[in-house]
């Protein structure tokens, strides 16, 4: 019951407001923009993969999987897209590879408009990434982490730059436990570790924006979650939840107008956190969300930062500006 609860978040202490009537023709023209998709092969990061080559963008989708990277470049560019998508080798699990993809973008783009750290594992039974860590803290948060320290430089360079990362309404369910942040003593629990793996994307977002605002840096950070859409991501689920997503659950491109905003939208500051409208942030066109308090842990998130600085060993190049360490 634990997943069903991370998945649905039934909770009356939700406040819905005002509808909005964002769509995709509200996306400005992202014509001469460069943008990176984590995880665009398939589900929401296909849809948002797409919806940007559409209004213009020179796309790089960005996953493990090269073959499936090949198909969903070849399905983008059937669409006769504005602008121009490719695929570049990334494997969040793996420390290594997420330099080594930096690395490439860093040596081969002079600009980088928008970072979307939409990539994620779910439920899965416990494994460890290369460098050990619990998959789903070490992909879904350590990972983007890691790349996103690796390419601030280019972000700070590019004016109006933009970072926004999916996380999940299941962070309501999430604790972070800096005693046994990767698994190693307590019982495991696929949920539970799901759940850390999005607060921990949550306070991520907000920490690194209060960080560029204390440097007054021209980068906008921003998060949003994808409500209840159904995916392939649902996959480590129960059979009968499975089914019950493919019946109830918003269609990928309609669950990525979130991720679409949160990351186009002039209106859209950062620290913001954009999902869903209806049905207690479960289906609907994107809005406002509600940041929950755990999120809002100022002295948990400098800590979580501390932890995956040492734990992924990247530093993000803030510190003279700052006066902070990390």
């Amino acid at each position: 019951m634990t997943e069903v609860v991370n998945l649905v978040y039934l909770t009356t202490s939700v406040e819905v407001v005002g509808l909005s009537s964002w769509t995709l023709h509200d996306v400005p023209d992202q014509r001469g923009r460069s943008v990176i998709i984590t995880g665009g092969n398939t589900g929401l990061g296909f849809q948002t993969a797409s919806m940007f080559a559409d209004k213009g963008a020179d796309v790089l989708i960005a996953c493990r999987d090269a073959a499936r990277a090949a198909a969903a470049v070849d399905r983008i560019r059937a669409r006769g897209p504005r602008g121009t998508v490719r695929a570049g080798s990334l494997d969040l699990a793996d420390l290594d590879s997420v330099r080594a993809f930096a690395h490439e973008v860093l040596a081969g783009q002079e600009r980088l408009d928008a970072l979307v750290n939409n990539a994620a594992v779910m439920w899965t039974p416990l494994a460890r990434t290369k460098q050990g860590f619990e998959s789903q803290f070490g992909t879904n948060h350590l990972g983007h982490f890691a790349l996103t320290g690796h390419l601030l430089p280019l972000l700070l360079r590019t004016p109006g730059a933009r970072v926004t990362t999916v996380t999940s309404l299941a962070q309501t369910q999430g604790r972070i436990d800096f005693e046994d942040l990767n698994w190693r003593t307590r019982p495991y629990s696929t949920g539970a570790a799901y759940g850390q793996s999005k607060l921990a994307n949550m306070l991520f977002v907000l920490e690194l924006d209060r960080r560029l605002r204390a440097a007054a840096l021209d980068l906008t950070v921003t998060a949003s979650h994808p409500g209840w859409t159904s995916t392939e991501l649902t996959r480590h689920s129960p059979a009968f939840l499975q089914r019950v997503s493919r019946w109830i659950g918003m269609r990928p491109d309609k669950g990525a107008l979130t991720t679409m905003r949160a990351a186009t939208d002039p209106g859209a500051p950062g620290g913001s956190y954009w999902g869903p409208r209806r049905l207690f942030e479960t289906k609907g066109r994107p809005g406002p969300a509600r940041i929950i308090r755990r999120a809002q842990d100022t002295a948990v998130a400098a800590r979580l930062w501390a932890e995956s600085t040492r734990l992924t060993g990247v530093g993000f190049p803030l510190a003279a500006r700052t006066g902070q360490t990390g």
